[in-house]
Formats: C-alpha cells, structure tokens, sequence
C-alpha cells in the first residue's frame, strides 16, 4: 500500500484494511484553501459504502465481541496503539504536510497536531487495560459488579477544522474500549485521516477494526448517523448539523455524543497579569485563524483595565500576518470561500452598526488572490447581546466588551445559547473559584486557556455546546455501556 499515492491521488474509501472504490464510481475535488484550486480528488461515499464499512466493522466486532477484533484483550488493544502513536510519529512530517495542505492552517500547527494525534493514541494506549467496572455492596448472599462493555460499531463523523486532533480524542477512545470504528471525515479536509487508517493497517489492527468512508455530509455523514447497525455516534460540528445527527441516531436508539462549538468569553480582571494574559488571549482566538471550537471570541474586560488591555491586544493583532499555509505564518487562510464569506457578512453587519475596528493585521501580499483570507480583526465595544457577540463566527474575529463588576461579567459570560469554555484571569483566589462554580460550561481555565492541548482534560459542553466528554479518561466512559450482573451464592 503506497500511502503517498493514494493521500494525493487515491479515490477511495479505506475499508476493512483495503483501499475500496465508491459504489457509485463517483468523486470529489479536494481544495488547496492557499490558492482557491483542487489539487486531488476523494471518494463521494454514499449510503451503500457506508453500509459496507458498518458490515466491516460488524463482522471484527462480531455480534457480541467474538469477532477478531472484539477477541483482543485490552492489553493487546494498548499495544497496537502504542504501534500506531510511534508510526505516526514516524511519519509526522507527511501527516503535518496533509494536514495543512487541505485545512490551510501554518505548517507549525499541522505539526502540532500530528504530534497530538500520537500523544492520544499514547494516552488511550495506556488507559485500555485500567478500564474496569465494581463490585457493589449490595445484601447478604449476594454478589454485584458492573462491567464495562464496547458498545459495538461506533460512528464517527470529523469536522474539517483539527481533524487528526479529533479523529485521536474520539478515535483513540473508542479503539481503546474496544469498539470497532466507522469514521466520516470532512470532504474538505479527509486526506490525513486515510493515511493514519493504511498505517494502522500497517501496525496490526485488524480487518474492520477502523474503516473511513470519504463524502458528503448530507450523503455520507446522513447515512451513518441513521444506520442500523451502528450502535453510538461521534459528532462534532455545527448545533444545526448536531441536531439532525441526533434525530436520525434516535430512530434507532443509538446514543449520540455531540461537540457542537461555542462563543467562549475571557473574562479579564483589573488585577489580572495582562503581561501573562496578552499573548494567551490572542493565540486563542486567532489559531487556525479562528476556526476552532472552544476558540476565545469574547474578550470581556473589566473597565478600569479595558482601554490598556485594548490597546496591548491590538497591538499584538496589528503584527500578525496571514499568508499560505506553507509560508508558515500566524495564520492561513479560511478553509472555504463560503466560510470566507460568511465571516464577510459578520463584519459587514458590525460595521453597518457603527462597531468600530479597533486594530486588523495583515494579508501578505504574496498570498495567491485565489485563497480564501482574512486579516486578524479586533472589535471593540461590541453590544454583547448584538449577533457579533452571540454567534460563532469561525473566523479570526475578536468582540471586546468592558464590564463593570463581577455579576455583570457573569451575565455577559452566560448570555449567549453556548457553554464550551471560558477563561478567568485574576490574582484574587475566591474570585476564581467563584467564576469558576457559576460560569455555565464544560471546562473553565483559570489564569491561563487550553492548557496546552489537556489530552488528559475531559472536554465538552452544555447548552447548544453540546452534551457527552471526550478527552481524557472520561471519553473511554462514553464509548462503552454499563452492564449489571448480580449472583446470588446463598
């Protein structure tokens, strides 16, 4: 198998250890977001491909894991994990090249997220053989325990923003608990993923075990998440989107884990270290130009520090530079000229509304007028409850709006439909642990934000942020079910 080749030329799906060709013969063009031109070309899977992975997966699992794969012991599951974290190390370089390639983020971020794909890996490795059920007082002649089950075929549909980030928080787990794995990734952004499937291949896992299956979501992405056969779906993507995945899912009681994005708030205090703060409030909005989930779009700051805050951060915005993701600036380009545009129409209407800009960085002139680009903007005094302040954009937009006291900050924080991530920055100890308790979502940093990737930190949301964790030791929970035996011995 010629990974090289087939990443870049290949149309077809990766099932059951094989390179497999799509039902309908048909494909897809695969964009270079640096210039706006296709460059390869992918399967367009359909329901019929779909059902060919979840057979292959069905017969690994087997019915009640007495298929090949579902006969691996944990500690054989933690093995081959472990070969696959040290071959995708290996092969780092060609991952990142992938990765940024069709996202378009800087060749420094495709590398960082190849190497947090073989630090997921590494970590489920490890945690495979420590998942275990209890045994439960319960009454006298009695014994109870729980155990903890794979639930079987398990789906999973990847955004186009981290794929092989995604693809090893949810992936990794599921494959660590035992479960065999159908995954469809984004049209947009697929190429890495297939690579990662032949090299496990490579390294031993068995046919079936993980299967990809290229195309749309409405196509692809529909048919898994309503097929039969799949008994728990992975999902991580718009609150629209999540909540047709959800639906069709429950046609057949299958439980869902959603991860559905936010407007998270940097809640910025007069006492706060804005030496320490500064460069961490920017970084978080403005990698993968804005394009991420928990990404940090509020800046809220309380107004005895606002204008100085106002005027570190813009100066920092004003130097970054956006460029082809080769060139290995800041920031790429956007992933698509639709999600251009849209972030287009968010400051179109900010400023029809007399929001001002208080600070924008630069497109390079270098970059190809093709490519689909945005200057890093920073926008001030922005009406929390207008659409700039409620809405995810996805882009390398920054809203700041001051506060006056804390309960005013907390209000601001919780009044949007999302609740991912928020950040505090204070020197005041009962302070932090106050926000801490009261802002309404599923991870807080205190001092500091996204604690450099927290593999290990169970992650999530609430609200239209989603519901379920991945992440951490928490996401082997989600990807197995609670069985209950009682004996009775007399």
């Amino acid at each position: 198998m010629d990974g090289s080749w087939r990443a870049s030329e290949g149309r077809h799906h990766f099932i059951g250890n094989r390179w497999a060709a799509t039902a309908s013969g048909e494909s897809l063009p695969v964009t270079d977001p640096s210039s706006g031109e296709p460059f390869a070309r992918i399967a367009r899977g359909n329901a019929a491909d779909v059902d060919t992975a979840v057979q292959a997966a069905r017969r690994a699992f087997g019915d009640c894991g007495e298929g090949p794969w579902g006969r691996f012991s944990a500690v054989e599951r933690g093995r081959l994990l472990t070969k696959l974290s040290l071959r995708v190390q290996e092969h780092a370089e060609e991952l990142a090249g992938l990765e940024s390639r069709t996202t378009g983020k800087p060749l420094k971020q495709g590398r960082n997220d190849a190497a947090a794909l073989a630090r997921y890996f590494e970590y489920y490795a490890g945690a495979a053989d420590k998942l275990h059920g209890e045994t439960l007082p319960y009454s006298a002649g009695m014994t109870v325990l729980t155990l903890r089950e794979p639930h079987g075929v398990t789906g999973h549909i990847i955004p186009w923003n981290y794929p092989m980030q995604i693809f090893g928080r949810s992936v990794g787990a599921a494959l660590a608990a035992g479960n065999a794995c159908v995954v469809k990734p984004a049209e947009d952004a697929c190429l890495s993923l297939l690579r990662v499937a032949e090299l496990a291949a490579e390294v031993g896992f068995p046919d079936g075990a993980l299967n990809i299956v290229t195309g749309l979501g409405n196509e692809a992405g529909s048919a898994l998440a309503m097929h039969p056969g799949v008994d728990h779906i992975s999902f991580t993507g718009s609150p629209v989107t999540g909540s047709k995945v959800a639906q069709a899912a429950a046609a057949h009681h299958c439980p869902v884990t959603l991860e559905l994005g936010g407007k998270s708030p940097q809640i910025v205090f007069a006492d706060a270290d804005l030496d320490d703060a500064v460069p961490v409030l920017v970084n978080a909005i403005m990698q993968n130009a804005g394009q991420t989930c928990s990404a940090g779009s509020r800046l809220l700051a309380e107004r005895a520090v606002y204008e100085e805050l106002l005027g570190r951060v813009g100066a920092a915005i004003r130097a970054l530079k956006a460029g082809p993701a080769l060139d290995d600036l800041d920031l790429g380009p956007l992933i698509r000229r639709s999600q251009q545009q849209r972030v287009w129409d968010f400051l179109s209407q900010a400023h029809a509304d007399g929001i001002e800009v208080a600070a924008q960085g630069e497109v390079v002139e270098q970059a190809p007028q093709g490519g689909f680009y945005q200057a890093p903007t920073l926008l001030r005094d922005v009406p929390p409850t207008h659409p700039i302040g409620q809405q995810e954009i996805f882009g390398p937009v920054l809203a700041a709006m001051p506060f006056e006291a804390e309960e005013q900050a907390l209000s601001i924080a919780n009044g949007t439909p999302y609740g991912l991530v928020a950040g505090v920055w204070t020197r005041d100890g009962a302070r932090q642990l106050r926000l801490a308790r009261r802002l309404n979502c599923g991870q807080v940093f205190v001092n500091n934000y996204g604690a450099g990737g927290g593999i290990e930190l169970p992650f999530g949301g609430v609200k239209s942020s989603g519901y379920g964790r991945e992440k951490g030791f928490e996401a082997l929970l989600g990807f197995t079910r609670l069985k209950t035996v009682a004996i009775r011995h007399g």
